[in-house]
């Protein structure tokens, strides 16, 4: 049998059928071996390749954040040395989210002083009867005629930022509150020396009624004592750290203390003897015939003044004038101090002039002002 016919075999049926070859088999299964190995060797390979690729595309990433974050903090540094320092030196503090209540305006009265102590009083009862707190207006009927806002007195950004964590604070109110008190505004002066519980059970209805209350005077609403801590600290944070004065005035302050420091040691003192002070406490002690008619009649130009008798020397033994500026050499004078030192007049401008500033000027002949 030749090597063509081994190759075929007769089935049952008479037909020739090719024979298994085992050697074919053999080639074949290796074939399908190979294949198999082949096909796990380039999945596997595969799997490499993207592995590397992702690796690649991790590095770079890195690379491009590291890339990044000293472009930006080059960038911190050369812009800090050409513009002036952020208004905001921290962090703010975050936001206390609450329920308001309503808004509060309010028109601060009386010296600056009195101003700033009131609105410390007005963002603690803004802050503990949750309503929002409009930024108050300043006192443009006093003796000094001095149409000052906020805004230029103090540093409005600031204040509003930096209370954020107790207190919503809004430069004027939203749209739809204006549209209201335009027809109608309620509008009050809280009593003086008033409780936390005043508010809470007369004002905080009130507010309530009729979203928006204005208080019409800020000076001495709030008691000084017998109030929680709480709201005592808040008050105190307000005066020595919210209410920043505005970057113009900031400035000049640091000019004059740098040049009373450039001339040496030197004392601040607040002399208190303004024409207004004198008239209004009804002091003039020390004062001729025509200034205590001159003061006289400025306590009758101002209807809002309440008290226009006044019995000078009977004030004067209850304790309840301020010094004069005779009284006041001779008390630095016994305190010890120093007759060379700089004594800087923190004040407006002395009624009676020269002639009551005589006797402090011997005393002290390093008087300065605000007027170096």
């Amino acid at each position: 049998m030749g090597f063509s016919e081994a190759r075929f075999e007769e089935t049952e049926g008479g037909e020739m059928k090719e024979k298994p070859d085992s050697n074919k088999m053999s080639l074949k299964y290796i074939s399908m071996a190979k294949a198999e190995k082949l096909k796990s060797l380039i999945l596997a390979r595969i799997q490499l390749a993207r592995l590397n690729l992702w690796v690649t595309r991790a590095l770079s990433m890195l690379m491009l954040l590291g890339i990044t974050m000293q472009l930006k903090s080059l960038g911190e540094t050369v812009s800090s040395s050409r513009t002036p320092t952020s208004t905001f030196s921290y962090p703010l503090p975050p936001e206390r989210v609450y329920e308001n209540n309503g808004y509060l305006m309010v028109s601060s009265n009386g010296g600056l002083n009195q101003m700033r102590s009131g609105i410390c009083d007005m963002v603690t009862v803004a802050r503990f009867l949750n309503v929002t707190l409009i930024v108050p207006e300043l006192d443009n009927t006093s003796f000094w005629n001095d149409y000052s806002q906020f805004a230029d007195i103090f540093d409005v950004e600031y204040f509003i930022a930096s209370l954020r964590d107790e207190v919503r604070i809004l430069k004027e109110l939203p749209p739809q509150q204006k549209e209201k008190v335009a027809e109608s505004l309620f509008s009050m002066p809280p009593i003086s020396w008033s409780n936390m519980t005043y508010y809470y059970n007369v004002i905080l209805p009130r507010i309530q009624t009729n979203e928006v209350v204005h208080f019409q005077k800020t000076d001495a609403r709030l008691a000084n004592n017998g109030l929680p801590v709480e709201v005592q600290k808040l008050r105190c944070r307000v005066n020595y750290e919210a209410l920043r004065f505005a970057p113009p005035i900031q400035a000049l302050a640091e000019k004059i203390v740098r040049i009373l420091r450039d001339k040496g040691p030197f004392l601040v003192l607040h002399l208190r003897y303004e024409m207004d002070m004198i008239a209004f406490s009804g002091c003039n002690e020390g004062c001729n015939e025509q200034e205590i008619d001159e003061l006289t009649k400025m306590r009758y130009a101002y209807p809002w003044w309440k008290e226009k008798v006044i019995d000078s020397v009977q004030k004067r033994l209850a304790g309840l004038c301020p010094l004069t500026p005779e009284e006041t050499a001779l008390t630095l004078r016994a305190l010890g101090i120093d007759h060379n030192i700089q004594v800087y007049i923190a004040a407006g401008d002395i009624y009676g002039g020269e002639r009551r500033l005589a006797t402090l000027r011997a005393a002290y002949p390093n008087l300065v002002s605000s007027k170096l």
